[in-house]
């Protein structure tokens, strides 16, 4: 373990009866090896079924993000790394989307982030085009372990140095160098969410609210949320790192994340059980 990120269990049990939604990365954090386990997505069912919000906010693109907001027991997705988020309406029985930007906004970007992959592909050899990337509406993924044999700290640094010299904001996943124009970030979006969907006033309510996540693309939550837990798999970032997790599990991704959900649901059906005594 690092010596600045407690273990879960040092989390104050008033702070885990008193939570009310969990905010979570995808990839490494609710997958493991690139897939779900039963046990993580058991874990998001207990969660949902316990009356806790659940927002998903990834990197990952659009076309995934429309899948998991309509199939998935969650109450909406942050998706491109804060470039929307979607959400189902079920009483319309309608996806509904948000994004930050315009149609023609979006459009004119993707267009100026052609050149850049083309640049990349052909200066850091064995990264290449992610393969969600059809499925994009606002960003570049560049995989440099995904589906190509993983690549040194020295060129995902170098890909990230392309997306700079253009003036292009960029983010560390565990698998893929994302690019974009634009401030934004998961952060950002997820106040938004917050606040358009739910009323809440995230920068006063943040306390009820816990996030998990496992890389650097994930620094802003971690920074931001006083309840912010990595899964284990985060030591091999850490050193990258500016803005460390609180707290962290004992098992990696999928299996983390159930770690960290079972944590919580044990500390309120104790305080259930108080209450129902008294």
């Amino acid at each position: 373990m690092h010596d600045s990120i407690a273990p879960i269990e040092n989390i104050s049990p008033d702070l885990l009866q008193n939570l009310q939604g969990v905010l979570f990365d995808l990839d490494d954090t609710f997958t493991t090896g690139g897939r779900i386990p039963a046990c993580s997505l058991s874990a998001l069912w207990d969660l949902k079924n316990a009356d806790l919000k659940v927002i998903s906010v990834t990197g990952r693109p659009a076309g995934w993000c429309d899948h998991i907001a309509r199939m998935w027991p969650v109450d909406g997705v942050v998706g491109e790394n804060g470039a929307f988020y979607f959400w189902f309406d079920a009483k319309a029985r309608k996806l509904k989307k948000r994004f930050l930007e315009t149609d023609s906004a979006r459009a004119e970007k993707r267009q100026r982030l052609i050149s850049i992959r083309d640049e990349i592909i052909a200066a850091v050899p064995g990264c290449a085009l992610a393969s969600d990337q059809h499925y994009r509406e606002t960003d570049l993924a560049i995989d440099y372990c995904e589906d190509v044999p993983p690549l040194g700290s020295e060129a995902v640094k170098k890909i990230c140095e392309i997306f700079k010299s253009h003036g292009a904001t960029c983010k560390v996943s565990s698998i893929h160098v994302n690019g974009w124009f634009g401030v934004y970030d998961k952060l950002g979006m997820v106040k938004m969410f917050m606040a358009e969907r739910f009323g809440l006033e995230l920068d006063t309510e943040k306390g009820i609210f816990a996030y998990c996540g496992d890389s650097p693309n994930d620094e802003p939550m971690f920074q931001y949320f006083p309840m912010s837990v990595a899964v284990k798999n985060v030591l091999k970032f850490v050193n990258q790192m500016q803005a460390l997790p609180a707290y962290i599990t004992s098992f990696e991704g999928g299996e983390g994340f159930a770690e960290f959900a079972n944590h919580i649901l044990k500390h309120r059906h104790k305080a259930q059980g108080t209450r129902r005594k008294a």
